[in-house]
């Protein structure tokens, strides 16, 4: 806008991107972040609006001065913001045409793009707003389905891994500055060579055993995040479609008399109990001269073993089961209106009826609580689990005097410290240079 008090805007583009959903409704948010923020403003609302206050304006095309729409509009200052940016929403009437017509007038603004998937949390990690850590979690409470997964999310956004991992690191940059300090400084009186290598083994190991102890967690995070798995597998027309659709409370499989019709594995996602569960119809376990049934039939094996429950499903008016109920299996014996339950110890379910629909949910539940835990797990992600255990492998070597040589020592030392920055974000050399000066008085 002409007479700005605003220097133009540097290489570092300025980025938007609706921050509400696409389609029809009272309200379309569109957020703004970057140097060209305050003068957007200005020529898209006439006037710079107080920091932090929603003010009511005409929207115009900076172009051809055509009112867009009247919505409100608020400047956030930085560097005390989500991206530590300067920062704009707009906040315009939800209609198609309306949101068309704003986010065309941006993208035709100098210096203004739209935003891809993750630039604004990308930002706010590059600007020391987030680390790796809560930047995912942000990703994750968007992803969240049920309230255990809401809960992990919030616990990683709040930065309860980000915290410890920087712990760690830190305790790490202290056994690297050590073993710095025994090499580049012996010489020098005031540095104790003995003392500085007494107890790095033992340290190293306690490092070690308290991060593999975090590893050491079955892999709840993860298993939290993308959901735990049910597989329903048995012999053909034992009643798996039916009792999936049951479980799910809609027609997810098609249903048929004729053996076979399931030929890949069907994934329906619940919340049960607000626990995330995946309940995965397979095809029907038997002898076959069919090529493509034969290739179904391998892959629910293979569910089956990658399966954290699989339910044994027998009708009641069938033969028992000659697969062996896998020791995280439930037996179940379906179809039980046509006849009693045979089985001693399997439970008995119709899905025609609902009949012990609300057992076997409990005891999915019970199995999937036990599994999943409370929630509390640090390690969410397999970059989390890889970075952590590469950390404890280079710790190992120290804690058992691998190296023998000072040289090797320390390249071990650095390794896990850029291994643990890398969940954060945060790899620097200079940080471990400050804490080795600080804590010994090297410098004359």
């Amino acid at each position: 806008m002409a007479g700005s008090s605003h220097t133009p805007p540097p290489s570092e583009p300025t980025i938007f991107a609706p921050a509400s959903g696409f389609g029809r409704a009272a309200v379309s948010v569109i957020r703004i972040s970057g140097p060209a923020c305050a003068r957007l403003l200005e020529a898209i609302g006439g006037t710079l609006p107080e920091p932090r206050r929603l003010s009511l304006r005409a929207l115009r095309d900076p172009q051809t001065g055509e009112i867009l729409d009247r919505g409100l509009v608020v400047f956030m200052p930085a560097p005390a913001t989500f991206t530590g940016e300067d920062m704009a929403e707009l906040h315009i009437h939800g209609g198609l045409a309306v949101r068309h017509a704003v986010l065309g007038a941006l993208a035709r603004f100098p210096g203004c793009q739209a935003a891809g998937p993750g630039d604004f949390s990308r930002r706010a990690a590059f600007n020391g707003r987030l680390d790796l850590t809560q930047a995912e979690g942000i990703a994750d409470l968007v992803d969240a389905e049920t309230e255990a997964q809401r809960r992990q999310a919030l616990r990683q956004l709040d930065g309860a891994l980000g915290r410890q991992v920087e712990a760690w690191r830190l305790s790490a940059i202290d056994l690297y500055a050590r073993t710095e300090a025994a090499l580049d400084f012996a010489d020098e009186g005031d540095v104790d060579e003995e003392g500085l290598e007494a107890g790095l083994a033992q340290d190293a190991r306690a490092l070690a055993e308290g991060i593999r102890t975090a590893l050491g967690d079955g892999r709840r995070g993860e298993r939290l995040r993308e959901g735990f798995f049910v597989v329903l597998a048995g012999p053909p027309n034992a009643g798996k479609s039916t009792l999936l659709n049951a479980l799910a409370g809609r027609e997810a499989a098609i249903v048929s008399d004729i053996p076979g019709t399931t030929r890949d594995a069907i994934e329906v996602r619940c919340d049960l109990g607000g626990l995330p569960v995946v309940l995965v119809d397979t095809a029907g376990l038997r002898e076959t001269n069919d090529p493509v049934e034969t290739e179904g039939i391998r892959r629910t094996r293979r569910r089956m073993k990658d399966a954290d429950l699989v339910l044994h499903l027998v009708p009641a008016d069938g033969a028992a089961d000659s697969e062996a109920v896998a020791p995280r299996g439930i037996a179940v014996r379906t179809k039980i209106d046509l006849g009693p339950a045979m089985e001693t110890g399997a439970l008995g379910v119709s899905a025609v009826s609902g009949a012990g629909l609300d057992a076997l949910l409990d005891a999915i539940r019970t199995v999937a609580e036990a599994s999943l835990g409370g929630g509390d797990a640090l390690v969410t992600r397999e970059r989390h689990r890889e970075a952590l255990t590469r950390a404890c492998d280079h710790l190992d070597r120290v804690a058992a005097g691998v190296a023998t040589a000072p040289e090797l020592v320390a390249e071990d030392l650095r390794l896990a410290v850029r291994a643990l920055g890398t969940v954060v974000g945060h790899v620097g050399v200079e940080e471990m240079l400050d804490r080795l000066f600080a804590g010994f008085c090297i410098g004359k």
